[in-house]
């Protein structure tokens, strides 16, 4: 079956990424493709997702002009992809790969021979230690370290400076990274005048609850805040593996009246909780940019984050909210503390906030995309036509 004409299309496009939005895992990495993919599909390009399976998903769909294609489990997806993709490029005619790697890289570079644009949220390394048990972390950590070899000339898109410095590091080519920030729904996240603050001090924490995401020291730290600030409240916002281990911890410190965990909650809900909140924190240890952090600033909230990869990009110090050091709990305590409690350095950090997220949106994303992918597909059929 064919995902469109190749006479009319712009482009034909091979994306290959381990969910699509609807997984039930799906997170930032997957909100971050698909936002670009949907606008490539209006520009002109034909883009089939190739991404695993999941109970109760359609094994193939239409969504925003982009044909999603479910194959595999998520166990196995990546031992999948090379027999799932040589397949789709012998039926089907593409112009280029693209691949998101995102935690184990599937080496399109290496088993095909179409050209590949490389995308990438953050690179792991010995981040995933932190998370999961040595073993699965040392599988994760041994299958992204030949990333630096086997791609080696592949042009990467890259969502944060930080991450581009990673890529550098590794010994990329600083002309093969290009940096294209991640957009925000700038008509879903916005201030609006007519709702209310929490009448209490309220904290919030928005995202995955997952060990390396660091939850754990905002609960701590909190713990140390309403010492000062006994009236505070902590909403986290959110699900995952950690949960419980969170939940117990809250319960531990006698916080069970003041920690709210909402769970999974629908878009409309976490715009209000954003709008609601006086503070967003991020307590993560590394991150690829922060994209709840500039949703919070275009509700006009500002953010406390650690002043770590990604994050460090995505806050401005002093300006749309904090950066304090990983894991410094006094240091967050601290900074909780002044945000909650001083109204002229809320209204200044909220102003700054603002100003901020007004800087980016995923229209702008998508054409610096297009540009790239343009200049992709350009270079290999400048380098085909010589070759033959």
């Amino acid at each position: 079956m064919s995902g469109g004409s190749p006479a009319t299309a712009r482009g034909r496009l091979l994306v290959v990424n381990w969910q699509d939005l609807e997984h039930p895992q799906a997170g930032g990495a997957e909100v971050h493709l698909q936002e670009n993919l949907r606008r490539l599909s209006r520009m002109g390009f034909d883009i089939t997702l190739l991404c695993c399976h999941f109970p109760g998903g359609e094994r193939e769909v239409r969504w925003e002009g982009v044909r999603i294609l479910r194959r595999g489990g998520r166990s196995e997806f990546n031992w999948q992809v090379p027999f799932l993709v040589r397949r789709l490029l012998r039926e089907e005619s593409f112009d280029l790969v693209i691949e998101d790697i995102n935690k184990i890289p599937f080496y399109t570079p290496i088993w095909q021979s179409h050209p590949v644009l490389a995308v990438v949220p953050h690179m792991f390394a010995t981040t995933v230690f932190h998370e999961i048990n040595p073993i699965l972390a040392s599988y994760i950590y041994l299958l992204e370290y030949p990333v630096r070899w086997l791609y080696r000339g592949v042009p990467f898109c890259v969502i944060s400076e930080s991450t581009r410095q990673d890529l550098l590091g590794r010994g990329f080519a600083a002309t093969d990274v290009e940096v294209i920030h991640c957009g925000i729904d700038r008509e879903r996240y916005t201030a609006d005048p007519g709702v209310v603050r929490h009448t209490a001090p309220t904290v919030l924490y928005l995202g995955r609850l997952k060990k390396y995401k660091s939850v754990q020291h905002l609960i701590a730290a909190f713990a140390r805040l309403r010492g000062r600030l006994p009236e505070a409240r902590l909403v986290i916002v959110g699900d995952g593996d950690y949960r419980q281990r969170l939940e117990h911890q809250a319960k531990s410190l006698a916080l069970q009246d003041a920690v709210e965990f909402t769970g999974f909650i629908s878009q409309e809900m976490k715009i209000q909780h954003l709008r609601r909140a006086h503070v967003a924190v991020c307590p993560s240890m590394k991150e690829g940019w922060g994209l709840t952090n500039i949703e919070a600033n275009a509700c006009g909230t500002p953010v406390i984050a650690a002043d770590v990869p990604g994050l460090r990009d995505s806050v401005r110090h002093d300006e749309t909210g904090r950066l304090y050091p990983y894991g410094d709990l006094v240091r967050l305590e601290q900074d909780l503390y002044d945000v909650l409690t001083d109204a002229q350095l809320q209204e200044r950090y909220r102003v700054g906030a603002l100003a901020w997220a007004a800087r980016f949106d995923w229209d702008r994303a998508a054409v610096q995309l297009a540009h790239l992918i343009d200049r992709v597909i350009g270079k290999a059929r400048v380098g085909g036509a010589h070759a033959s």
